[in-house]
């Protein structure tokens, strides 16, 4: 580029050589702003005579704004700078739509000061000179750029699909490895609520505006203005900007802001809301650029509803959960009680696991842990029905075996196609003799005094709703002690498993996270809860923890009941095993052999000279003295009969014994059956007179 000067009066008339080849000259008077171009230079814009009235800004018709403003931007400086000339290549937009390279040569004329007053100098067709490496190049940076919008585009996509709460969606956003490889420097996104817009995020930090965390949609602000009009707004310079939104433009200038994008985000017909792109150091927006804007707009659009969706459903599934739960555990005098609910990991994936303490007369307290099958609102339905009628039966007086079996029949009923599993334990605090039954769930652990774990068999049936379906509704009853001290765990299957894993490597692990003395139990549970969030888990879980205390347990008035069916040699061993607990946990442990043999030829007598079952029952009685009672009763009317044993030996011996052992003893009719019963005089426990 030569720095050689003009003569001032240059260009006189244009030259013809200059016409011929396609270079035209413009003479541009700084202070009046009017340039002249002579026919040549139009023909280089492909402007008629009759369309130019000698302001540059005629020519923005051919030129884009990007080309425009970077124009603008090189003449500006080489007039600060000092510079006596300048030249650039640019593209010019033909009347039928096509590309022409274009080069112009400006020469600067300062006055004695130095101060710019004329540019003088000449525009040329350049697109042969450029049509072989530059066009090349050129072309091969449009599929460049292009390359990288779509992938742009393709990976917002991709990383919005798995968006599935709108904090998702805005972090997606805010990515440094999102849009803002589209350039931009700052963020805004808003949701179109009730008339308003509210903002939900905008970055980076301190480029908040005062007055816009929530607008109107009818105010004056670019956001609303897309929002209002269904319309992106592009604004494609500062001066736009100021011109167009002054009372927000102070803050803007201060965040060195030069062009904005504010897409509104429709979803099937109607804003939801909308995301603003500001930029630095950029100004105008080519018609590539603001197809994949567009394009992007849609895709978030798409994935904000669908993470409102999910939100709302989330909250409706968490709110029905809720409301379904025990608000409060009440008071369990002997016992101590935490509880835990973990909803699912996976938002919306919220089921039927549930919870509940069911307090009982006579010292006794029933606990329920159980998990209805599906992860949607009518799980969590089902799950509330349950409940409601397991404590009815409960604090109906049936004993465990029934409780479960009523509830299994009360969902096989339900107009439903869910099953679940289930967990009830019937514990008797004074003496600590816990009866359980197991409908397809998992086993319970019991923490003992020592802080160690053990996993207690329960014998189960099936889950409830499929016991009926099959015909088998028989769930038989686990005896088990709970010492003062110790804890019984019952939780569902979120708590232990783990995708590839067994549930009794799950069962296990959590024995050994258990294993960490008594301790606060309100922390035990917080412990156990939060094995899930470590690891991962993706299932909600449901914890119950019972400690039985001893201090303050029911020292009087203890029951126990235990329903022995005909040929039933399991429930005869329960009855037993209840018997047993019950005389040692009642202070009775000197005679504890005497009453076992007294009780056991009660219900073998019961057995076997009636049709049907006997429901044996020990209480103690406080009075005079303190005496436990045993109570077996069954369906036939016909009073039993001492008589003398037989010559084998064998028979006959059952009321000589009972009258011999029992301190008294004696039979009660009740309607259509008997009840035979007999009393010990034990000694009162420590504390007790």
């Amino acid at each position: 580029m030569t720095t050689s000067s003009l003569p001032d009066d240059w260009p006189a008339e244009p030259r013809s050589v200059l016409a011929f080849n396609h270079t035209g000259c413009f003479d541009w008077d700084l202070d009046t702003g009017l340039m002249h171009l002579d026919a040549a230079g139009l023909d280089v814009f492909d402007i008629r005579a009759d369309e130019y009235d000698g302001r540059p800004e005629c020519l923005a018709v051919r030129v884009s704004p990007v080309e425009s403003h970077r124009l603008d931007a090189l003449v500006s400086q080489a007039l600060k700078d000092g510079s006596r000339n300048y030249g650039a290549y640019f593209r010019v937009r033909l009347r039928e739509g096509g590309l022409r390279w274009t080069h112009t040569q400006g020469f600067i004329q300062r006055d004695a000061t130095g101060r710019p007053r004329r540019i003088v100098g000449i525009v040329r067709d350049a697109t042969q000179e450029l049509g072989d490496s530059t066009a090349r190049r050129e072309r091969a940076d449009e599929k460049e750029d292009r390359r990288r919008r779509t992938s742009i585009v393709q990976g917002t996509t991709a990383a919005l699909a798995h968006a599935r709460t709108v904090r998702d969606v805005i972090d997606v956003l805010k990515d440094t490895n999102g849009l803002a490889h589209l350039g931009a420097s700052n963020l805004v996104m808003g949701l179109v609520e009730a008339g308003r817009i509210r903002l939900v995020a905008e970055g980076p930090k301190g480029s908040f505006v005062p007055g816009t965390k929530f607008t109107r949609i009818d105010e004056r602000y670019p956001m609303s203005e897309a929002v209002r009009t269904l319309s992106p707004r592009f604004i494609e310079t500062a001066e736009e900007f100021a011109s167009s939104y002054p009372e927000l433009w102070p803050y803007i200038d201060k965040l060195g802001i030069t062009s904005a994008a504010y897409l509104p985000l429709i979803a099937q017909a109607k804003p939801i809301g909308v995301l603003g792109l500001l930029y630095q150091d950029k100004t105008g927006f080519t018609e590539e650029e603001r197809n994949v804007l567009v394009a992007l707009g849609s895709g978030i659009a798409q994935s904000l509803q669908r993470a409102m969706f999910y939100e709302q459903e989330k909250d409706l599934a968490q709110g029905l959960q809720q409301a379904m739960l025990p608000r409060t555990i009440p008071g369990v005098p002997g016992a101590d009680v935490a509880v835990r609910y973990r909803s699912a990991a996976l938002g919306r994936d919220i089921g039927g696991d549930w919870y509940d303490v069911i307090p009982l007369p006579g010292g006794r307290v029933g606990a329920v842990i159980g998990d209805v099958q599906g992860h949607d609102t009518h799980a969590a339905a089902v799950m509330g029905q349950l409940r409601i009628v397991l404590r009815a039966y409960a604090a109906e007086g049936h004993t465990p075996a029934t409780v479960m079996a009523r509830a299994s029949g009360f969902l096989h009923e339900l107009d439903t196609d869910r099953f679940a599993t289930c967990l009830y334990a019937e514990t008797d605090l004074s003496t600590g003799v816990v009866q359980m039954v197991r409908a397809g769930h998992i086993d319970p652990l019991v923490q003992q005094t020592d802080g160690s774990c053990r996993r207690v068999p329960v014998d189960g049936g099936l889950p409830l709703g499929l016991s009926v379906e099959f015909g088998s509704l028989e769930y038989p009853v686990t005896t088990f002690e709970l010492d003062a001290g110790q804890t019984l765990l019952l939780f569902t299957d979120g708590l232990i498993e783990e995708p590839g894993a067994d549930l009794d490597d799950g069962l296990r692990a959590l024995g050994e996270l258990a294993c960490s003395g008594p301790g606060d139990l309100q922390q035990l549970a917080d412990r156990l809860c939060s094995s899930v969030d470590e690891r991962g888990g993706d299932d909600d879980a449901a914890l119950l923890l019972l400690r039985r205390r001893l201090l303050d347990a029911p020292q009087a008035g203890g029951r126990l009941q235990q329903h022995v069916g005909s040929g039933d040699p399991e429930a005869l061993a329960e009855a037993r095993h209840m018997i047993r607990a019950a005389v040692r946990a009642w202070g009775a442990r000197d005679g504890a052999d005497e009453i076992e043999l007294v009780a056991d030829e009660l219900i073998t007598n019961a057995l076997m000279h009636t049709d049907g079952a006997a429901i044996v029952t020990l209480r103690v009685i406080s009075g005079s003295d303190r005496r436990l009672r045993v109570e077996v009763e069954d369906a036939s009317s016909a009073l039993p009969r001492r008589r003398e044993a037989g010559e084998s030996g064998v028979s006959g011996r059952g009321l000589m014994l009972v009258d011999m052992l029992a301190d008294v003893w004696g039979v009660e009719s009740r309607g259509s059956g008997k009840c035979v019963w007999c009393e010990f005089v034990v000694p009162a426990r420590d504390g007790q007179e």
